[in-house]
């Protein structure tokens, strides 16, 4: 196993839900836009210092969305947001 590969399967332990971890993992080749974007707004918030749960995702795919002129991008940031919102638990 490549370490890039190592790298990349580590990317998903600190996730918040370990389903969605599970899905992307599995799915990256099939989703590769929808997965570098994925990695890229976590990274934004770690970056940022900030909690990395499901909500902070959510709400830096939703600026996103709403700060894109580019169709193509707009579609893969639905596409994610609309992954994680299928896979994240509903609050009690």
């Amino acid at each position: 196993m490549s370490q890039a590969m190592l790298q990349n399967n580590d990317f998903y332990q600190p996730l918040p839900n370990p389903v969605l971890s599970n899905y992307f993992r599995n799915a990256a080749g099939l989703l590769a836009d929808e997965s570098a974007l994925y990695h890229s707004v976590v990274a934004a918030i770690a970056d940022a210092n900030e909690p990395l749960t499901n909500k902070a995702i959510i709400l830096r795919l939703i600026h996103e969305i709403e700060s894109t002129r580019d169709v193509v991008k707009a579609d893969i940031i639905r596409k994610t947001l609309e992954i994680i919102v299928d896979h994240t638990l509903d609050d009690l």
